[in-house]
């Protein structure tokens, strides 16, 4: 058992550890069947956090290994992004022997994560209810574009189709032009996250019962509770929402306002900001006018409270603003490229890049976003090759445990331990 979360495996005799096993999540296997985004993304996660991440791929690759440009090294920036600590195995399922593997690999791990549609891998015998009558343990964690009922099985589910259909893109772009896509794949994202939040929740549960369960995830759903206030207005409220930009619908200022040079947000969430905004402006009267007193005052009133604050602020330029604002203590900042994204988060001090394996293989990271004070994540492995590790994985694998069927281990010898 790791002392810092309670795996159902007992150790390999004579096996060699193929990690540190630091880390909150050290002792615990992870079979990632997964690919795209939204489940390596989670597993990443998982990994960063000390989980041992073995990452099964088709002979042919995790798609995203072509999703380019752009690459570093001939390898494309969007695999490298959510693929860090992790050891890749190729595996055909159609073949008998390579099929047997990943089913051995199932029944030696604590979760399991796929996004294959619903009931894509019973063929394989690798869905839940076949790998768990051999690992009862298991946290098996699926992710899908619309959820497993006979409505939604059978969609395809892309992130930019669920942003349609979910109705974020109806809120996003001019009030007068067309829809948006966001600028990421968004419930990719939420989706990964919330597999994450539910692996942790049912391994949690495992330490009283002693048993896995089936956590399931989709696209659909991750969106609509990712919605939050929108989907909320027309849930709890009846009212449809609709596009207004770079506006918010129950605040203001709470948007881009334009500058000398060029725009800056400006969010002033409640009356005591309004009031330091409009003295550091240099029209304090109105914070006092009735029509700008209370929030609910200004936002109905936006259209004549704006053009009062854009004559002040397009006295000076951004940047010159920007200080004196957050020095007021209103919230406000510079609509930057990503390069200035990264660059503030480094002069915050937030060390948003880390660097992820030595040598000629390291490869730049973004941190992940979690801190502890006693466990931190870890940085050991670059994304890996497409079955970089699989000689090392199908050997382990082979190697009989001599233990019951719900016990193994997370100990996979390397070449480099050998």
């Amino acid at each position: 058992m790791s002392a810092s979360v309670t795996s159902h495996h007992d150790d390999l005799e004579g096996a060699t550890p193929m990690s540190t096993g630091t880390g909150p999540l050290a002792g615990l296997l992870v079979a990632d069947f997964s690919r795209i985004l939204a489940g390596p993304y989670a597993s990443m996660l998982l990994a960063d956090l000390g989980a041992e991440v073995v990452k099964v791929e088709s002979p042919g690759g995790d798609d995203t290994r072509t999703w380019s440009p752009p690459v570093r090294e001939g390898v494309s920036t969007y695999y490298l992004g959510v693929n860090r600590n992790k050891r890749s195995v190729a595996l055909d399922l159609k073949d008998e022997g390579d099929r047997a593997l990943a089913q051995e690999l199932a029944r030696r791990a604590d979760v399991l994560l796929e996004n294959f549609k619903p009931g894509g891998l019973a063929r394989f015998g690798l869905d839940y209810d076949t790998v768990a009558r051999d690992n009862p343990g298991i946290v098996y964690a699926s992710i899908s574009g619309f959820g497993s009922g006979e409505g939604g099985r059978d969609l395809p589910g892309y992130d930019l189709i669920v942003q349609a259909i979910s109705g974020l893109m109806s809120l996003t772009g001019s009030p007068d032009g067309e829809p948006y896509r966001a600028g990421i794949s968004v419930f990719d994202v939420m989706a990964g996250l919330h597999a994450t939040i539910g692996t942790l929740a049912a391994l949690n549960a495992r330490h009283e019962t002693g048993r896995g369960q089936h956590v399931e995830v989709n696209l659909l759903s991750s969106a609509l509770s990712g919605l939050v206030n929108q989907s909320s207005a027309f849930v709890a409220g009846g009212v449809v929402p609709t596009r207004m930009g770079n506006s918010h619908p129950s605040l203001f200022p709470y948007e881009p306002l334009p500058c000398a040079d060029r725009d800056l947000i400006v969010t002033a969430g409640n009356n005591t900001q309004f009031r330091r905004l409009v003295e550091v402006l240099g029209v304090p009267d109105l914070a006092d006018d009735p029509r700008f007193a209370r929030n609910e005052d200004r936002t109905a009133n936006r259209d004549e409270l704006r053009p009062l604050l854009v004559e002040r602020l397009r006295t000076r330029d951004a940047m010159d603003w920007f200080r004196d604002i957050i020095a007021a203590g209103v919230p406000c900042g510079p609509i930057n490229t990503i390069d200035g994204g990264v660059r503030f988060a480094e002069e915050v001090g937030l060390d948003p890049v880390v660097v992820v394996g030595e040598g000629d293989a390291a490869v730049p990271s973004v941190r992940n976003p979690i801190r502890f004070s006693e466990s931190q994540a870890r940085y050991d492995l670059p994304p890996p090759g497409l079955d970089e590790h699989g000689e090392d994985i199908r050997r382990w694998l082979a190697t009989p445990t001599n233990t019951p069927t719900d016990t193994a281990t997370t100990d996979i010898p390397t070449t480099e331990d050998r």
